[in-house]
C-alpha cells in the first residue's frame, strides 16, 4: 500500500494549512509585545515609505520558539508542516513579489521563507498586494524548517508528495517568462 505522502499532487489540507499557522502564531506569542507590535506595524505601514527591519533581531528567536514546539512531532506530522511549507513558498514564486522583494534565485527564496515566517497575516496581505513586501528581508532558515527538523529527528529528508519546488520561478503561473 502507498503512503499519502508518495501520492503525487498531494496538496495540504485546510486542517494542515490552520495547523501550520497556529504554530507559527504561537511561536510569536512566546516572544511578547515588542515583536507583535512590529508584525503589526508593517502590516498598517504606508507601503510607498521604508520599512522598518526591526523585526529581523526576532527571527532567530522565533525560530527557536517553532523548534521547541515542533521537537516531538512524529515523521509523518513533520512531512505535513513541510508540505504546507513548500506550498506557501510556492504559491508566493511570483514575479510580481519578486520586482518588490529583489534578489537572486536563491534570494528570493530566503524573501518568500521570511514572508511566511512573519505569520498568516502578512502572508496573505503580500499574496493581494505584493508592494507589502520587505527589499532583501530574508529567513533562509524558514525555508527548509521542517525539512531539516525531519532529517535531524529521523535522519532523511522528508517526501511529501506534493510534486511543486519551492525554488524561485518554479511555479509556471506566477512568471510571465
Amino acid at each position: 500500500m502507498k503512503a499519502i505522502a508518495d501520492e503525487p499532487g498531494r496538496a495540504p489540507t485546510a486542517a494542515e494549512e490552520d495547523w501550520f499557522w497556529q504554530l507559527i502564531e504561537a511561536a510569536w506569542e512566546r516572544l511578547g509585545e515588542e515583536p507583535a507590535a512590529l508584525r503589526r506595524e508593517l502590516l498598517a505601514r504606508d507601503y510607498e515609505e521604508e520599512a522598518s527591519y526591526a523585526i529581523e533581531e526576532w527571527l532567530d528567536p522565533f525560530l527557536d520558539a517553532l523548534r521547541d514546539s515542533c521537537e516531538e512531532l512524529s515523521r509523518t506530522q513533520l512531512t505535513d508542516l513541510d508540505r504546507v511549507l513548500e506550498r506557501k513558498l510556492y504559491d508566493l514564486d511570483r514575479e510580481d513579489i519578486q520586482e518588490v522583494t529583489d534578489g537572486s534565485d536563491d534570494g528570493f527564496l530566503y524573501c518568500r521563507g521570511f514572508i511566511v515566517a512573519l505569520g498568516r497575516a502578512f502572508y496573505e496581505e503580500v499574496r493581494a498586494e505584493p508592494r507589502v513586501a520587505m527589499v532583501d528581508a530574508e529567513c533562509e532558515s524558514m525555508c527548509y524548517f521542517f525539512a531539516d527538523l525531519h532529517a535531524k529527528q529521523f535522519g532523511d529528508y522528508p517526501r511529501t508528495g506534493s510534486g511543486i519546488s519551492r525554488e524561485t520561478a518554479s511555479n509556471p503561473a506566477g512568471w510571465t517568462t
